[in-house]
């Protein structure tokens, strides 16, 4: 008998089927044991009742047991998913021993033990949901003819602030870990003109809240011949893709997480801007208090998502607290042509990109202010030497959208294993 799927177990009423799977959970009586067992697909209650094959295995396997049983589907309101399986035959592949993580355990314990906690429900879900929102980024961007490039994960330059780069020993030099594919993929977009990447960055921010990870997924994409309102648009439409891509393969699985179903379905192009002067002014307005030049706090940002029921761009960054790289803006040359996608809510910031800078002279200036050197950059330079266009890009952060999208907690919950200032086991 070919293997049925538990989710495929409702259309099969009255049929006979063989499971594969591990036990979610299980009662025994004298003569009788209730089996809940789980896939990928789902879970079902099976009944064992005494005489049948496999009845005194049953009785003593334990959670996380890995079993195979035949037995007939049956219609029962009152089992898991309202159907059941009367077993004919159960065998245990694997005994588990005693399992580690009861009910209402410590967070700690559970990320010690994440290479079983990642057998839960709710974790299963959300990394289903995930895998849709990768496959809906990869699909957005080659439905628009953009080439999906690799970059180096160890490098010799800092792509963000300096004091956030994890330092790595390579063969008698100094390198480090590369915070985001920008600039080598500046150098890319000039062969190949639009590309992306899915591939992970890393960040050794001491920061201890909700939104962070020192190791993330990164969706990031270049592209020669456009400027900033170009790149807007692409990240607008990027972002309602995805979300409607989601929900169209697992809203059900977004539904029992938690998310805002209503509130996704109205993500769709164009979303509103505000400039980060405009932020301040309305911070100032709600009594929350932000400098010229600060980054939001999860605080600020929250007060900020109360005024909108989908993303919204925060535009014109101070120059002074953006990286070198970011295009002055002609009209106010204090700012640079960036955003910020901040999402509705407490979740903070799902993108950032810019229009890159051209002149090479204000490059150097860039870094002489920052205070860094440019020796490692004169193959960055380069590109500007030789053809330079008007380019632009942005990076998306993958477990920050799918927090959003499945209302996680943490976004540790959406990552299988997650490293964060303090976490680097298992």
């Amino acid at each position: 008998m070919e293997r049925t799927m538990i989710g495929e177990v409702g259309k099969r009423a009255g049929k006979a089927v063989k499971l594969l799977g591990w036990i979610y959970r299980t009662r025994s009586g004298k003569n009788i044991s209730f089996v809940v067992v789980r896939d990928s697909t789902g879970i079902v209650q099976c009944v064992v009742k005494e005489g049948v094959k496999g009845f005194a295995d049953a009785q003593k396997a334990l959670v996380e047991s890995s079993v195979e049983l035949t037995g007939t589907v049956r219609k029962d309101d009152r089992a898991p998913g309202g159907y059941e399986v009367q077993v004919s035959d159960f065998k245990v592949i694997g005994f588990a021993e005693d399992f580690p993580i009861k009910e209402q355990q410590s967070p700690e314990l559970l990320l010690d033990n994440r290479h079983l906690w990642i057998r839960s429900q709710r974790l299963t879900k959300t990394f289903k949901v995930r895998s849709a929102i990768l496959g809906a980024i990869h699909q957005f961007f080659r439905d628009r003819e953009f080439f999906e490039i690799q970059s180096p994960s160890i490098t010799k330059m800092a792509c963000e602030e300096g004091s956030t780069l994890f330092e790595v020993k390579y063969f008698g030099e100094k390198a480090y870990l590369t915070q985001s594919w920008q600039l080598h993929a500046e150098a890319m977009a000039s062969a190949l003109e639009k590309i992306y990447c899915i591939a992970p960055s890393f960040r050794a921010e001491k920061s201890r809240t909700r939104h962070h990870l020192a190791e993330y997924w990164h969706a990031e994409a270049e592209a020669a011949w456009i400027n900033h309102e170009d790149s807007l648009r692409l990240q607008e439409q990027l972002v309602s893709h995805v979300v409607q891509a989601a929900l169209e393969k697992h809203r059900k699985e977004i539904e029992e997480l938690g998310g805002d179903i209503k509130q996704l379905e109205r993500v769709k192009a164009p979303f509103p801007r505000i400039t980060y002067k405009e932020a301040l002014d309305r911070l100032a307005k709600k009594g929350v208090r932000m400098k010229w030049g600060e980054d939001l706090t999860d605080l600020q940002s929250r007060e900020l998502a109360r005024d909108f029921e989908k993303p919204f761009f925060i535009i014109n960054w101070p120059k002074e607290a953006k990286p070198f790289y970011m295009l002055e803006n002609p009209d106010d040359p204090e700012t640079v042509m960036n955003a910020d996608l901040i999402a509705p809510g407490d979740f903070g910031e799902l993108i950032g990109g810019s229009a890159r800078e051209t002149d090479v002279e204000k490059i150097l200036a860039n870094l002489k202010q920052q205070g860094i050197p440019p020796k490692n950059y004169d193959w960055y330079l380069d590109v500007r030497k030789f053809g330079s266009v008007p380019h632009a890009g942005f990076g998306l952060g993958v477990e920050r959208l799918t927090q959003w999208i499945c209302n996680a907690e943490h976004v540790r919950d959406c990552i299988a294993f997650p490293r964060t200032i303090n976490r680097v086991y298992p």
